[in-house]
């Protein structure tokens, strides 16, 4: 598109207009900058941004227990914070050894693929809103605070959980728990076909997002593409599949794929996944399995409350994990899990300490934000705004 315009022949960095894309603006869907050269509509170049929210969660994590880390993950993706919670405390099991029960993978899967449907509800709502349809946004909110409804049956909260613990969960489901997974199963895929039909065929919405934002396959690879963004490139990659853990190679479900890696793919992708992970969920609940909700592990799993204030042992176990003095092994590790916008790692060094010695955390949207200027050269200003919500550039994710 700039060869057909002849941008290129212009010799004079004045014949360009230079616009401030946030940091604060709403259509950036967080606090980052984009300095675009522009000639009228047209973006001819791009600079991308990132620092105005950075809060160092990694060198934080290093100067905190085990335990108290998990609240900090709550705020990398807070669309799905209880798949970062999960992916963290399995981290920390591959560390220590721990081999969870049947029934905690179970209930994790249930929890995370209700997250990811969170996820991709927000994402492909708000390509709609950018579009200048709100009807669907508004439609599908409801839809994700019953999910909020079931994280609150869980844990007691909502948008950044802290659910879940090392070695398990912090409660088994509750009767009232189950009705809630049961209801949504049950009444949520009657409203998301109705979403779908307001915009997956929608001409005008199809004619505004097709060919917007594309990037191939193999430019994805060499940008570090997981997730969705990698799939609608047509590259069949998912962490759940390649590299299982908590039992997702029990589950049947499918990994949807795009072809030209454009913001309709990315679109196309994630509604795809959301009817997927309730497959998924729907097989976790019905073959649910017996037994304890956490593992064997009483220098990490907090004993329950009522025991600490009866038994000693349980108090000294109760201590110990709070103040960060249980052993841990010297090792490295890395787990990664498939997070709402890809491949969420966490990365460990741990030399016998109560904190971890070095932690790096592997944020999708982070490396996915490193080709947003190549994706949107040679396209409308409008069009810089739809890449990005397809993208699902989530600020706290990307700018730790």
């Amino acid at each position: 598109m700039i060869e057909s315009l002849e941008l290129n022949t212009k010799s004079k960095d004045e014949d360009y207009n230079i616009l401030n894309l946030g940091p604060t603006h709403p259509a950036t869907h967080g606090v980052f900058q984009n300095i675009l050269k522009m000639d009228g509509e047209i973006i001819h170049d791009a600079t991308s941004t990132i620092g105005y929210i950075h809060r160092a969660f990694e060198k934080i994590a290093e100067h905190r227990p085990f335990y108290q880390i998990t609240p900090l993950t709550d705020r990398l993706n807070y669309c799905s914070s209880p798949i970062n919670n999960m992916g963290w405390h399995m981290t920390v099991e591959k560390l220590l050894g721990v081999e969870t029960p049947k029934r905690v993978d179970y209930m994790r899967v249930i929890i995370m693929e209700l997250a990811r449907i969170a996820d991709h509800l927000v994402c492909n709502a708000v390509i709609g809103v950018d579009t200048g349809a709100l009807t669907g946004f508004t439609y599908m909110f409801q839809w994700r605070e019953k999910i909020y409804d079931i994280y609150e049956q869980v844990c007691g909260a909502r948008l950044t959980t802290n659910i879940g613990r090392i070695g398990g969960l912090e409660r088994d489901f509750t009767p009232e728990c189950i009705r809630l997974i049961r209801e949504f199963l049950n009444d949520f895929p009657k409203y998301f076909d109705e979403f779908a039909g307001l915009l997956e065929r929608n001409r005008i919405f199809m004619d505004r997002i097709i060919n917007v934002g594309p990037i191939s396959a193999e430019r994805a690879l060499n940008y570090g593409f997981t997730g969705p963004n990698l799939r609608a490139a047509g590259v069949d990659y998912d962490v759940r599949v390649m590299n299982p853990y908590s039992s997702y190679q029990d589950f049947d479900f499918a990994i949807p794929l795009g072809t030209q890696g454009d913001t309709y793919d990315r679109f196309m992708v994630r509604q795809h996944e959301i009817r997927e992970s309730l497959k998924i969920i729907t097989q976790a609940l019905e073959n649910l399995p017996e037994g304890k909700f956490f593992a064997d592990v009483p220098d990490f799993f907090l004993p329950p409350k009522q025991e600490v204030y009866n038994n000693m042992e349980a108090l000294i176990f109760h201590f110990k994990i709070i103040m960060g003095e249980a052993t841990v092994p010297v090792g490295e590790v890395y787990h990664s899990v498939e997070g709402g916008n890809g491949e969420l790692g966490f990365y460990m060094v741990s030399d016998g300490g109560r904190a971890p010695y070095r932690l790096h955390f592997r944020r999708p949207c982070f490396i996915a934000y490193q080709a947003y200027p190549e994706m949107i050269k040679g396209s409308m200003l409008s069009d810089a705004i739809l890449t990005m919500s397809s993208m699902n550039i989530i600020a706290g994710e990307l700018d730790a």
